[in-house]
């Protein structure tokens, strides 16, 4: 079977007026990555993406690391759900509730999400989404056919995606329930892998959400969730 690392992008830019593009943190963050596989001899066949900034940084980022440009490609199914009209939506119909933009202390918008992602997974949402609950899970679930039907030859494949995405993902490859989706995406790490394996007919999870990479004593504090 092929083998697949997929990754969540670096640090973004939590709190100013753009978040999807990575911080300097973010940035280093993806090139230790592409370093962790360099060291080890890992040779990968490709490089898919979303295409979103924050994505392309962290493929371009990881391939510094390496040393190589992989072949890449784009599939927008990788990219996350947009989470701030989802808030604004949950807050419209919550307007006693808080969520604060804040990089130092994302605490308030998290529990703001965690309800807003609830919400629209039970169809309780009003206003003009971008996107159904459905709509997110059926692209995320092309994206990973995508992958079974044209990388099913290889041996490695890195992707890049969001943690929303990669939660929607895992519920796919491990047929869970919906609000799986929600937990994982709160829990989901910066630069974090997912590695599994998958053919044409199955994909299978062998490890969620390690940061090798940054296990270690200097670089505990570049270890992030937003």
């Amino acid at each position: 079977m092929a083998q697949f690392y997929l990754v969540r992008h670096g640090q973004a830019s939590f709190g100013s007026d753009n978040y999807d593009q990575l911080s300097p943190l973010g940035h280093q963050q993806a090139r230790w990555l592409g370093e962790y596989f360099a060291e080890r001899d890992m040779q990968f066949d490709g490089l898919m993406t979303g295409d979103l900034v924050r994505h392309q940084e962290t493929g371009a980022g990881i391939c510094e690391g390496l040393g190589i440009m992989l072949p890449s490609e784009i599939h927008s199914g990788l990219n996350e759900f947009d989470f701030h009209a989802i808030v604004h939506a949950w807050l419209a119909q919550h307007p006693e509730a808080e969520a604060k933009e804040d990089g130092a202390n994302p605490s308030s918008f998290y529990k703001a999400l965690k309800a807003a992602m609830k919400a629209w997974r039970h169809g309780e949402l009003q206003g003009d989404l971008p996107e159904s609950w459905e709509g997110f899970s059926d692209r995320v679930a092309a994206a990973r056919d995508h992958l079974q039907q044209h990388y099913s030859d290889k041996d490695k494949v890195v992707i890049v995606s969001s943690g929303g995405a990669m939660g929607m993902f895992m519920k796919h490859a491990l047929n869970t329930a919906d609000d799986t989706v929600v937990e994982l995406n709160l829990q989901i790490r910066n630069t974090s892998l997912i590695h599994g394996f998958f053919n044409r007919k199955a994909v299978r999870v062998a490890s969620f959400n390690n940061v090798p990479h940054l296990d270690r004593a200097d670089r505990f504090d570049a270890i992030t969730y937003f």
